[in-house]
């Protein structure tokens, strides 16, 4: 079977596609075909080499990224009864995903209801999860709460906006002006261009800022967070440059990282059954073209998600 791995650190030409045997299987696992994978930012970054993902892998290369996809059982480990072979399945792994077939536990991901597209069930989990935990477990929004977004449009944003106003409150997107109508459309009572800086001076202040730029952006926001609110700040890697320059004006700053939780998971997948959710796909790229993938999400300019798909069940 085939699966791109990395074999150094650097920039997306390090994605390269071998052939690889299929893992065997242990009594607990299950052997799953990949229709699609999700691309996301933490992917091209653990790539390069930067981050909490390249350090925790940087002594396990050659290695294959990827954390979220959609597929079917082919197999299944001898203890395992809960699912039968065909059964459609989704979530978040540790890795692996750029496979065309990859093993994992049996617990490990949730059917994907017969209702659900297979796209929409493969860009759902980490950008889901993300959103709704920066939300809620770190950010405590309450319904009637202001929230302002940025990078509204892309993979955790614009599911954020959705759930943000699932959850009540009033939502300010920022976003570019070819975006705003699809923001609008998804929710959001406010959408401002990130670029104009009038705009966003003239915003009233918000109770929470969900920063998913980081940086220089995120701090250039704090000034419109009222006095003792609260920042989410997703990017790892600028997360306590933000943090420290939150603190001295009397705000509570956090950092986050996503953690596994099936029940969140299963809540987020019913939302998307009821039409309460939805899960915007950009660009679906050929597995074998994972550099091309890796080259789109780091423009940073991407509407919703990225996948790859298996090209042995391209139609």
């Amino acid at each position: 079977m085939k699966q791109l791995v990395i074999k150094a650190f650097g920039d997306a030409s390090q994605l390269e596609l071998v052939e690889r045997e299929s893992a065997p299987l242990a009594t607990n696992e299950i052997r799953v075909q990949m229709h699609f994978a999700g691309v996301n930012p933490v992917d091209a970054k653990t790539r390069a080499g930067l981050g909490w993902g390249a350090e925790a892998i940087k002594d396990q290369l050659p290695w294959t990224p990827g954390l979220e996809m959609m597929g079917t059982v082919l197999e299944l480990g001898a203890e395992v009864n809960i699912y039968q072979v065909g059964d459609r399945m989704f979530g978040l792994l540790a890795g692996g995903g750029y496979s065309e077939e990859l093993v994992v536990p049996a617990n490990a991901l949730l059917r994907v209801p017969g209702s659900v597209s297979d796209e929409t069930a493969a860009g759902l989990s980490l950008a889901g999860l993300t959103a709704w935990q920066a939300l809620t477990e770190q950010g405590l929004l309450s319904a009637g709460e202001r929230v302002l977004i940025s990078a509204a449009a892309g993979g955790v944003g614009h599911l954020a906006v959705q759930l943000a106003k699932n959850l009540g409150a009033t939502v300010i997107a920022l976003a570019s002006a070819h975006n705003h109508e699809f923001l609008l459309g998804l929710g959001a009572d406010e959408v401002l261009d990130y670029k104009d800086a009038a705009q966003l001076s003239a915003l009233a202040p918000v109770d929470l800022l969900l920063d998913l730029v980081g940086g220089e952006s995120g701090i250039s926001l704090l000034s419109r967070v009222k006095g003792g609110g609260r920042v989410v700040t997703v990017p790892t890697i600028t997360a306590p440059q933000v943090i420290a320059a939150a603190t001295p004006l009397g705000l509570t700053a956090t950092g986050m990282l996503k953690h596994n939780d099936l029940q969140q998971l299963a809540m987020l997948m019913q939302l998307v059954v009821e039409q309460k959710l939805r899960v915007e796909i950009s660009h679906v790229y050929p597995l074998a073209e994972g550099e091309l993938a890796h080259r789109q999400i780091e423009t940073g300019h991407t509407r919703g998600k990225i996948l790859l798909q298996n090209e042995l069940l391209d139609v």
